[in-house]
């Protein structure tokens, strides 16, 4: 499985718990606090390829993921192949 990178900030809950789940499942994972980083919306939107509105982002190598649900249901699809 290619690393999991999340691009987060400070403060957020789902954020947290987009780290805590990769750690549950003892997944390779990057963490980008977006603030501390310097990383503005537009410069997210960029790499993310669309309106962002909330963090969690979340990749999978270089693919697209979305939030924290949409990484909960694809790692339960992943754990299901």
């Amino acid at each position: 499985m290619h690393p999991i990178t999340i691009f987060g900030r400070k403060g957020c809950g789902f954020c947290r718990r987009a780290v805590q789940l990769c750690e549950i499942k003892d997944l390779q994972y990057r963490y980008v606090d977006i603030e501390e980083e310097g990383i503005s919306q537009a410069d997210l939107e960029k790499t993310v390829g669309k309106p962002v509105r909330t963090v969690p982002q979340v990749f999978h190598g270089k693919d697209y993921i979305g939030g924290f649900e949409d990484l909960d249901s694809f790692l339960k699809m992943q754990q299901a192949s």
